[in-house]
């Protein structure tokens, strides 16, 4: 834990000096820019001082209260990096076409502008996807076409959630929220699709026994996203088998509805075998023994990466989370480098692929991307 905290305090003060020294205009008093790098450090400090308190002090209320201040100047830290770093980049276009002004005190002025219009921007930025951020997670419908599907199932619903994350800044009332809504659409199958929790069983149990309340003809569904990992995935495992839900990790069920047997498959996270060996996350391991004639099968896995196998083992339909649909500016442009079907529906070797983008947030309470904090309502058709 000190060496993590060490390193991102490392990576924190390089990011936000690069700002200030770009940002605090030479021309302010001493006063003023000494006062303008005390917050710049007190956006440094307060990071690894929310993880200190929270983790090695065992100080929640406390640590939550720095986690919100922490995870709220970090977002406005990386907006105002992004727009500087866009702003530095074509300051350095326009010096090299020589339509930045050669004197000294009208390019000083332009870059005063700038700043000021990259300090406003990223506010306004921040402003907007905090709103977004905190409002009641949309239900988003999508229709997947299945070929050869029963007519029975035809118009099955699976309500999906996924990286609600209950941690320092989400709590109950937030999942709760979320389980009325699930309740309401009244869905055939409950799928939840990983990063549940950021935190340990012991911390974050009475927030999350509310998942014990989801409702669904077929039950629910849980499989393991990687924060699970990271808060104790054994206990966590266990906690919400004891909650109602049926767990999968690597392995599948059977259901009946309406006279047509449906394979209902789950997965470990992708990367999960690097902190727990025994959790390989395998696609076939989780379809072995399923029955030939079933009508439908379903595969639950947390990160889209899977579908390259899943496809293979003959799944029809994956559901996935962990992009958040790159949450803030410039996660929705970065996270097509690391992630396919980053967010949506996609279609893969015949197998459709779903990409939740996310029913809560990490990190920075931000959403400026397109995407909405969602759960998911999806309907099985004929194709």
């Amino acid at each position: 834990m000190l060496v993590f905290l060490a390193v991102m305090t490392a990576v924190v003060g390089a990011l936000a000096g690069y700002v200030g020294l770009r940002l605090i205009p030479p021309g302010w008093s001493a006063s003023a820019r000494l006062w303008a790098w005390a917050v710049i450090a007190a956006i440094v400090v307060v990071q690894p001082a929310s993880f200190l308190v929270r983790f090695m002090l065992h100080k929640q209320v406390v640590g939550d209260a720095l986690s919100w201040i922490a995870y709220v100047a970090m977002g406005l830290l990386l907006l105002v990096l992004s727009f500087t770093l866009l702003r530095d980049v074509g300051w350095l276009v326009g010096r090299l076409a020589r339509v930045v002004p050669a004197e000294p005190e009208r390019r000083q002025a332009l870059l005063d502008l700038t700043n000021v219009a990259v300090v406003a921007l990223s506010a306004g930025t921040f402003g907007v996807g905090l709103a977004r951020a905190l409002a009641r997670p949309t239900v988003v419908d999508v229709s997947v076409p299945i070929a050869g599907l029963p007519a029975a199932l035809d118009g099955f619903v699976i309500a999906q959630v996924s990286d609600i994350h209950i941690g320092p800044t989400l709590k109950r009332p937030f999942l709760q929220t979320v389980v009325d809504t699930v309740n309401a659409l009244r869905a055939d199958l409950v799928a939840v699709t990983g990063d549940l929790v950021d935190g340990s069983v012991a911390e974050l149990g009475r927030h999350t026994e509310v998942l014990g309340q989801l409702s669904a003809r077929h039950g629910a569904w849980f499989v393991t996203g990687n924060h699970e990992y990271y808060s104790g995935v054994e206990e966590w495992v266990a906690e919400v088998r004891r909650l109602g839900l049926n767990v999968l990790i690597d392995e599948h069920r059977v259901i009946e509805h309406d006279g047509h047997r449906i394979v209902v498959g789950g997965v470990a996270d992708y990367t999960a075998a690097g902190m727990m060996p025994a959790h390989k996350s395998d696609p076939h391991a989780a379809i072995r023994g399923a029955p030939a004639d079933a009508a439908f099968r379903l595969l639950l896995a947390h990160q889209p990466r899977s579908a390259f196998e899943a496809a293979k083992a003959g799944f029809q339909l994956q559901l996935s989370g962990h992009t958040h649909g790159g949450q803030m500016f410039p996660g929705n442009f970065l996270i097509h480098l690391v992630q396919p079907f980053a967010a949506g529906l996609h279609l893969h070797e015949g197998m459709h692929v779903y990409t939740n983008s996310g029913t809560g947030w990490w990190g920075p309470p931000v959403r400026t991307t397109r995407t909405p904090s969602e759960i998911t309502r999806i309907t099985l058709r004929r194709a």
